[in-house]
């Protein structure tokens, strides 16, 4: 996540810029939905990051899932694309946040949280979410709980 980034936070500073990411919903056996407690704001979220130059969005949700997460996935469906949310980072910087969405199968790997944006790793019931790091995870949750597929925001 951070080399294109960077690159681009050189050129603009903290202004407000579109950032595309790309993430997984993973559902265990007792229908628990996968989170992560983030390091930068100490709140939960969906697993997901940045997409790379030259990546496919479901390439980076893989990707991102397996960094953060240790477990190997494979992309089963898009849920949606959220397109029109505005976030500001601890850092100051700015973006419109355009993700996709996808429901994800664990094929392998073990879970444990395997990079320093991941402070934790836990499934939670869809009738108790935890406190969800902005409005476009609030969105995502609402849509995995009520099975909505195809979804653009």
């Amino acid at each position: 996540m951070d080399g294109y980034i960077k690159y681009i936070r050189k050129a603009v500073g903290h202004r407000r810029i579109i950032l595309n990411f790309a993430g997984g919903v993973i559902v265990d056996e007792k229908g628990g939905i996968l989170l992560q407690r983030r390091s930068d704001r100490n709140k939960w979220g969906f697993l997901g990051g940045a997409i790379e130059l030259g990546e496919s969005a479901a390439e980076a949700a893989i990707r991102e899932i397996k960094e953060e997460s240790g477990l190997v996935v494979k992309v089963d469906c898009l849920i949606g694309i959220y397109t029109k949310y505005f976030d500001k980072y601890p850092n100051g910087d700015e973006a419109q946040t355009v993700t996709h969405a996808f429901m994800c199968s664990v094929t392998g790997g073990t879970l444990a949280a395997k990079d320093s944006e991941t402070l934790e790793l836990k499934f939670f019931s869809p009738s108790a979410p935890p406190d969800l790091v902005n409005v476009q995870h609030m969105d995502l949750w609402d849509d995995v709980c009520n099975g909505r597929k195809n979804v653009f925001r």
